[in-house]
């Protein structure tokens, strides 16, 4: 019987030609299964001018061999730190599974082109919100956003709400990727990936827990 990647990733034997990619989407694959809201949830670190570390709850909406994507409007708090500081690290953690897989690497800006793909599947609702969300800026109330989103609303007809500039997406091009696996008295399963940069080969270790 052949083995899953997963039994492969923690049995200790060779993993040189094991991909971490197609380990998370194996495991992607079962949290879409099994939990009861956004498999694709994971925490976002960055850090502003000073060093200091943020941390926030965002969704991977894209995923390919490059890495992993976020959408977000690029004058809010994130955004200036992104791309400030184009390095981040990510959490995403399946409880109904008891798994999770961290992430840390470069950023880089998506093409036009993919951040106007995005845009467009997105519904009418969150595209109005988004191009006129001021995010992470003081507001008055909510009924000012309300209204905000209500005047939009009402101006462009369907299909007519352009993606704003300062809206498109962050690709975290990991140079560490963490399988973690929950073990019955703290004796979890640990693997971690790495590479020096995209063009390498991948190279494995197991942690203690």
């Amino acid at each position: 019987m052949l083995q899953t990647l997963t039994e492969r990733l923690f049995d200790d034997s060779d993993r040189s030609d094991l991909d971490p990619f197609a380990i998370f989407e194996e495991w992607y694959a079962l949290a879409q299964e099994s939990e009861p809201n956004d498999p694709h949830a994971m925490a976002l670190a960055t850090a502003d001018e000073t060093g200091l570390p943020d941390v926030r709850m965002v969704l991977l909406n894209r995923r390919d061999a490059r890495g992993f994507c976020f959408f977000t409007n690029f004058e809010s708090a994130k955004g200036q730190q992104l791309l400030a500081n184009p390095q981040a690290a990510m959490v995403m953690h399946w409880k109904s599974l008891r798994r999770q897989v961290r992430m840390r690497g470069s950023v880089e800006v998506v093409t036009p082109e993919d951040a106007d793909a995005y845009f467009a599947s997105r519904p009418r609702g969150s595209q109005v919100a988004s191009s006129v969300s001021l995010q992470s800026r003081p507001l008055a109330s909510r009924a000012q956003l309300i209204a905000e989103v209500d005047e939009m609303g009402g101006r462009v007809r369907e299909g007519d709400v352009v993606r704003p500039p300062h809206w498109s997406g962050f690709r975290l091009v990991p140079t560490s990727i963490e399988f973690w696996k929950d073990g019955e008295f703290r004796l979890h399963d640990r693997v971690r990936f790495t590479r020096t940069s995209p063009v390498d080969v991948w190279a494995s270790v197991r942690l203690y827990p």
